[in-house]
């Protein structure tokens, strides 16, 4: 069974779009392309990788879309299109064409309008993507698992995934209302969860034992159907190398079977994003 590594990016840098790297994570402001992953996933036995987007803009999908055709090892891309806009049923069926183009992401995260997602036209948006066999990426705070919870539960044939287990508050070891939260969602069985970015929310003077009780809950709420591990390279590096985060996943699930460790480690990935 193959290896994937769910989530990762690509850019070539620039300071007035790529402007959420601020000075103080200057570790990341330069290029991060295939020819620097390749030999990481490599080294950690990974077979491929599905790139997200990182920019809100079609040019994103064209970037990648050239990155994917150059390297095979890209399995599959997350792109962005304006899921808002009355034409995006045309976008979509412009995308379908291309195969390794797999689901859509939007920032939520960083959207003043903390309930975005629950505005008619982007339900309207939603409600297209499973008619072109897409995906959603749900990229958000804590704050924003209820608003997450009515959108999934709105679609129930739309396949989900959260990224970077909806970002905890890891650093002070706030667990509860977020705990609470995910099990709500995680009721969906059209939601699966990425293990991923937990390492840029915790406190530099973590130890691995810091992310155990967050990951039980994952595996309590989710199962092991329904995860899949990604690296968040290259902004993982802002807190640890690409090897650490692979080696804090590791040892975690080294208890669990063979069998449990091949569906997180790409199996679930290899199902949710249809990889070939």
């Amino acid at each position: 069974m193959p290896r994937i590594d769910a989530h990762q990016h690509f850019w070539k840098f620039d300071s007035v779009r790529d402007n959420w790297i601020t000075d103080d994570m200057s570790v990341i402001q330069k290029d991060f392309l295939p020819v620097d992953l390749h030999p990481l996933l490599q080294k950690n036995k990974f077979d491929g990788c599905v790139v997200v987007q990182s920019d809100q803009s079609e040019g994103e999908n064209i970037f990648q879309l050239i990155n994917a055709e150059e390297n095979d090892f890209i399995k599959g891309i997350v792109g962005w299109v304006d899921l808002q806009s009355e034409l995006v049923e045309e976008r979509l069926e412009h995308y379908q064409s291309f195969k390794k183009i797999k689901g859509f992401r939007h920032v939520l995260q960083g959207e003043s309008d903390r309930a975005l997602m629950l505005r008619p036209s982007f339900k309207r948006g939603i409600s297209l993507l499973n008619k072109y066999d897409f995906t959603f990426d749900i990229l958000i705070f804590p704050d924003q698992l209820p608003y997450s919870s009515e959108l999934v539960k709105a679609f129930p044939d739309q396949p989900f995934v959260i990224d970077h287990i909806a970002k905890p508050d890891i650093k002070n070891k706030n667990i509860s209302e977020w705990e609470s939260d995910m099990e709500i969602i995680a009721q969906y069985e059209n939601v699966y969860c990425k293990i991923s970015g937990m390492i840029t929310e915790a406190d530099k003077n973590r130890s691995k034992e810091d992310f155990t009780p967050y990951m039980d809950v994952v595996i309590k709420s989710f199962g092991t159907k329904r995860i899949m591990f990604g690296s968040d390279w290259p902004v993982c590096l802002l807190a640890a190398s690409y090897d650490e985060v692979v080696n804090i996943t590791q040892e975690y699930f080294s208890s669990f079977s063979q069998n449990e460790q091949q569906l997180f480690f790409g199996e679930n990935a290899s199902t949710f994003y249809k990889l070939s």
